[in-house]
């Protein structure tokens, strides 16, 4: 078996491929290990006559066209899982970091301009007794909402299909329709999938719903947000403040979103650490031979 990469990835975490052809030329390959930064087009899939599967290193696949694979009969799989903890990590370190500001005292203690240490300066917001909206409460929402609670959050949540009364239970979770829990929330977290009906899922009207002391965190797809409408948002004082590790625009940062005191930024690491990185490598390892031998029921398939 020939398999063809977009991008390097630690070798350690494909140490049971030993024996396949690994970094084969595309014309010879026959699987293709794709990461979510790097587009599988239809251009590229017709590059690899032979190619017949597409073991994405990732969780999110609207990197890769589905249609010409469909078209070609090629299989599409992804890593869901190892993707969960990492992500609810980072999402709940950068909803901490934002609301007890964190990054802008670091800033202010290296430059000189924080103020004085005493009783009633540099004071910051909580989040014990405060309301978590969760939107999107899949694999990663629930691991965000397992912290929250243990940190004596209350949470509320939206999806597109109420969760099972027992789940709800499990995290002290009520359903809200989006709009009541935009109102409702002290921290709105984004932790959905991208399809073009989530596109621009918080704009201006959503911004308006939401508290002036409420924090928007984004950790899903950076296209979920209209960062536009995000910066006057936040000029306008409609919202306190916002912390981000995906972009509408990526690589491409707004430079107003990189001025304001009340914003945190992270480079789009939520499944960045090389425990992740490693288990993300044994399951693309696990979708492949699993499509070796074929047992599909043992593969985590999109198409």
């Amino acid at each position: 078996m020939n398999i063809a990469f977009t991008t390097q990835l630690p070798a350690e975490g494909f140490s049971r491929l030993r024996g396949y052809q690994l970094n084969a030329a595309p014309e010879t390959a026959e699987v293709l290990v794709s990461t979510f930064d790097k587009k599988v087009d239809r251009e590229m899939i017709a590059g690899m006559p032979r190619l017949r599967l597409v073991a994405n290193f990732g969780v999110g696949y609207n990197n890769i066209d589905l249609e010409a694979c469909r078209e070609r009969g090629i299989r599409v799989t992804n890593t869901p899982l190892p993707v969960v903890e990492p992500t609810a990590e980072l999402a709940f370190a950068l909803m901490i970091c934002v609301a007890r500001r964190v990054s802008e005292f670091d800033r202010q203690l290296r430059d000189g301009s924080c103020q004085p240490m005493a009783v009633m300066n540099n004071l910051s917001h909580g989040l014990y007794g405060k309301t978590l909206g969760i939107i999107g409460m899949g694999r990663i929402g629930q691991a965000l909402a397992r912290r929250a609670k243990a940190s004596g959050m209350k949470i509320v949540y939206h999806n597109r299909h109420r969760l099972p009364e027992e789940i709800e239970r499990e995290y002290d979770a009520r359903y809200l329709p989006q709009e009541v829990l935009l109102r409702e929330a002290d921290f709105v977290s984004l932790n959905l999938p991208y399809t073009p009906e989530s596109h621009h899922l918080i704009g201006s009207p959503q911004l308006t719903m939401m508290k002036p002391t409420a924090f928007l965190i984004n950790t899903a797809r950076g296209a979920h947000v209209d960062e536009a409408a995000l910066v006057k948002a936040l000029k306008a004082g409609q919202i306190a403040g916002a912390a981000m590790d995906v972009y509408e625009h990526e690589p491409q940062i707004s430079d107003e979103l990189l001025r304001m005191p009340n914003v945190v930024l992270s480079p789009h690491t939520g499944t960045g650490t090389w425990e992740g990185r490693i288990a993300m490598c044994e399951n693309v390892t696990d979708n492949i031979l699993a499509w070796a031998d074929g047992q599909t029921d043992k593969m985590n398939i999109i198409l």
